[in-house]
């Protein structure tokens, strides 16, 4: 039996890093096997599943792995074992800042990798992390083809008023505008709408991913028209540890009274802010859910106000509203958040049913709502693969 051509797609988290290994020889990337690195346990660990989630292979690294290149060595390295040594063809990259040039997946080369780096300010929680695993497989494996998919990509397309910042124009020239992110994600929900219901794509859009980290995306033509992050990843939605739109007079005073450095700030606003900074216990909506504390209640409370605020912001535009889809960790999967989202749009005419909800089914609108209402679960890591298999296939026919 032939070696399969295959992907290996990274999607770098805040401390582990997911990954699945796509065939990409057919015309939709089918999944192969899938798993974690996670290189900041005490001992480091892989994990890989099978496509239905049977489990594959598991190891355990004794000492610490800063950079996580032992972990990468043996992945790689189980990935021949299993599927052959000429079957993996490229390692294709979520990077979640592409800044003003990148609005499509690139083949990294170092210039390129040193550019994206210097765009670190933009997203410091996330750009190394994405980053570097990219310098670590190119140590262990430098002929290997690289790829990165951008989270912004899906939003190169904002335009002025929706892109630009009230701030004087010569920083709009260096750079400094609205770029959005979560691209990968809408790109996908996006896809399966318009296979769910084709008739949808002309219509007025919003899809919310909301999860640890949470932004909402207005469409129109199946087109991102507006989104709620902004310049970086802290715009925009109450998240787990991020403030999301905060007063900068907040910025302002937490500096000139309290005494703050730049560096406190950032760490304030990235780590210590959100559900977790308003209910002083947790970032995740789980724990706050089966709480009965009050403060869980109120960060509940502020997360369902923004989203249907900045729905309706977003409504706003659109000029209306038709579609709503939920996706994310959280819009997936928590029945009450979607309800009570759902509670303050009712003036929009968005009416959820709750029974369907509480199923989590694919639809959950009522029958007499005014607008469409899914539940449709993301798939960055296919998005990314397909992105992928179409450089390649550019790249051979080339």
């Amino acid at each position: 039996m032939p070696a399969p051509e295959a992907v290996l797609v990274l999607n770098s988290g805040s401390s582990s890093i997911k990954f699945g290994l796509f065939e990409i020889s057919t015309a939709e990337p089918a999944l192969l096997c899938k798993g974690l690195l996670d290189e900041h346990e005490a001992r480091p660990r892989l994990v890989v599943k099978g496509a239905a989630g049977e489990d594959l292979f598991e190891k355990r690294r004794d000492e610490a792995d800063a950079d996580g290149g032992h972990l990468f060595a043996d992945a790689l390295a189980f990935i021949d074992d299993r599927f052959g040594q000429d079957s993996l063809r490229a390692v294709g990259h979520r990077i979640v800042h592409g800044g003003p040039d990148h609005s499509g997946p690139v083949e990294l080369t170092d210039d390129i990798t040193a550019k994206l780096e210097a765009l670190t300010p933009l997203a410091p929680l996330h750009q190394p992390r994405c980053l570097a695993p990219v310098r670590t497989l190119s140590a262990i494996r430098p002929a290997l083809t690289q790829i990165a998919c951008f989270d912004t990509a899906f939003h190169h397309g904002l335009a002025p008023p929706a892109s630009r910042f009230a701030i004087p124009r010569r920083f709009e020239q260096r750079g400094v505008r609205r770029y959005g992110f979560h691209g990968l994600s809408f790109e996908y929900v996006a896809g399966r709408l318009a296979g769910i219901a084709p008739q949808l794509v002309a219509k007025r859009t919003v899809i919310a991913h909301l999860g640890n980290g949470a932004s909402l995306c207005a469409l129109r033509d199946g087109r991102s028209v507006d989104t709620t992050m902004g310049l970086t990843p802290l715009d925009g939605l109450v998240m787990g540890t991020r403030s999301g739109t905060i007063d900068p007079g907040v910025l302002l005073y937490l500096q000139q009274h309290e005494g703050m450095s730049v560096e406190d700030v950032q760490h304030l606003l990235y780590h210590e802010s959100g559900l977790l900074g308003v209910s002083g216990m947790s970032a995740d909506m789980r724990t706050l859910l089966a709480s009965r504390e009050a403060a869980a209640r109120d960060a509940i409370d502020l997360f369902t106000f923004r989203a249907a605020q900045e729905i309706a912001m977003m409504a706003t535009t659109l000029q209306g509203l038709d579609c709503l889809v939920f996706t994310g960790g959280i819009g997936e999967h928590a029945s009450e958040i979607r309800g009570a989202i759902g509670e303050r749009l009712a003036w929009l005419g968005v009416r959820i049913d709750a029974a369907a909800n509480s199923e989590g089914r694919e639809r959950i609108g009522t029958g007499d709502s005014a607008v469409d209402i899914f539940i449709i679960p993301t798939n960055e890591e296919i998005t990314i693969a397909r992105h992928c298999a179409a450089l390649l296939r550019e790249r051979h026919a080339a």
